[in-house]
């Protein structure tokens, strides 16, 4: 049986529940903010309003203002917004318990089990997005299609509030003429690099030859092109299955812009440390670091590097992430944010599977040291030790 998947996107969601508890605000152009005293002055989220005037998520406030004067910018209410994406959830839970949440306002359903109760995959979208808006005072997005990548498509191409059901008859038609960045997982970067060799559109994508997308992504680009082609066969897992995160990542604003690299290397490493932590707690590795960095004209980079084997070491991370900067970053404008993102996580089997095969007694002994950092810092505090670098940090300031 063809299987039927939603993908629910919950439209303006920080703003939409922001305005809830501010409804004489509800006809006027509206943006939840990041501090400025923080260094974090960007918009978050947007209502449909503000996005008429062309205010865009992630831009600064002071742009955001020069398209839209008499935007009204709001702090974010995050204890709410975990509270309304929590009631939503119990919404989709009524139509099946196959529910896969893609950050706070996204949530893949697989809903092939629940037709012979509530209707076609198009019954029960429109059955949800009534639901919600009812009920909670919230509109949804709501992609139909056979598989993930095109359910999680067709809830971006109509919004707000609406259902787009994408088939496997219709599909080349509805979505082959779109750009790549439609895509998920077609990422600015792979994007520019698909495009400077001809390929602009999920079309062009499906027609491509196997050998070059091979040469310029690697195994990546031939996931995207079956992607293109309808062939996504990853499931919707259920709510209450252990699953391994997508990423691990941190980022930080300082205080002060970061001038050169060994200034980055420090905030670098202490962003690996936390990053460290958190997978030796689940006993996850690393096979890609990624570095997000963000110039004080807010022009954004995010660089990926995979590594010859995974690895939970905070070193490890961090000199791959060093190594993106280096490589990629030239220095012509300060940086004014940082993240590390540890990508591509495998859990202990397959790590240890994917290194039986190479030289890794050097590697073991660094994983030996990192564990005993860490069960230090766990039994007796964070502050229990610190490396070098980072006390140096602390004597400069």
């Amino acid at each position: 049986m063809e299987r039927i998947i939603l993908h629910c996107d919950l439209n303006n969601f920080f703003a939409s529940v922001t305005l809830l508890n501010n409804q004489t605000l509800v006809n006027m152009p509206v943006a939840v903010c990041g501090s400025k005293k923080e260094r974090h002055g960007i918009v978050l989220a947007k209502n449909e309003i503000a996005k008429k005037f062309g205010v865009k998520t992630a831009e600064a406030i002071w742009q955001a203002k020069l398209k839209c004067p008499d935007l009204v910018t709001l702090p974010p209410d995050y204890p709410m917004y975990e509270e309304y994406s929590r009631r939503v959830q119990e919404i989709y839970a009524r139509y099946t318990d196959k529910i896969e949440p893609f950050g706070i306002d996204e949530c893949w359903l697989d809903v092939t089990g629940s037709t012979m109760l509530f209707g076609s995959g198009e019954q029960i979208a429109n059955a949800i997005r009534l639901a919600v808006k009812k009920e909670l005072g919230l509109t949804i997005s709501v992609g139909v299609s056979f598989n993930k990548v095109f359910a999680k498509l067709g809830s971006d191409l109509k919004k707000p509030d609406a259902v787009t059901v994408i088939t496997r008859q219709n599909f080349k038609e509805k979505i082959w003429g779109l750009n790549l960045g439609n895509l998920i997982f077609a990422g600015q970067h792979t994007t520019k690099k698909l495009n400077e060799a001809g390929i602009f559109t999920i079309g062009d994508l499906a027609a491509a030859q196997d050998v070059t997308l091979k040469k310029l992504l690697g195994k990546n680009g031939l996931d995207l092109k079956n992607y293109a082609l309808g062939n996504d066969t990853s499931p919707v897992l259920d709510m209450n299955e252990t699953r391994i995160p997508k990423s691990i990542g941190h980022s930080v604003t300082g205080e002060n812009n970061l001038t050169t690299k060994e200034e980055a290397w420090q905030v670098i490493l202490d962003l690996s440390e936390k990053i460290s932590t958190q997978l030796m707690k689940q006993g996850l590795y690393a096979a890609t670091v990624q570095l997000h960095c963000r110039d004080t004209e807010l022009n954004v980079k995010n660089i990926s590097k995979t590594l010859v084997s995974p690895t939970a070491s905070a070193t490890e991370i961090a000199k791959a992430a060093q190594e993106i900067l280096v490589e990629n970053y030239s220095w012509e404008l300060p940086l004014r944010s940082i993240g590390v993102r540890a990508v591509n996580l495998k859990n202990t089997v397959t790590a240890v599977q994917q290194n039986l095969f190479e030289d890794s007694a050097k590697e073991l002994k660094k994983e030996k040291v990192e564990n005993s950092i860490f069960l230090i810092r766990e039994k007796y505090g964070n502050n229990s030790l610190k490396r070098a670098t980072v006390i140096e940090k602390s004597k400069k300031k």
